[in-house]
């Protein structure tokens, strides 16, 4: 059940959140709400797993 819940909002997160590696972000020059959406997108990643 967790799995799927996951699995789930990372597709909506593919949606909906901006991709930040198509636009060749740099981590160095990110604002802290970008840097937020990235940790967001990892941890979903990660749990999906």
């Amino acid at each position: 059940m967790k799995k799927k819940f996951f699995k789930l909002l990372s597709k909506l997160n593919k949606k909906i959140l901006p991709s930040y590696s198509k636009r060749q972000l740099d981590l160095a020059k990110a604002t802290k709400f970008q840097k937020a959406i990235i940790g967001w997108k990892l941890w979903v990643t990660k749990n999906s797993l």
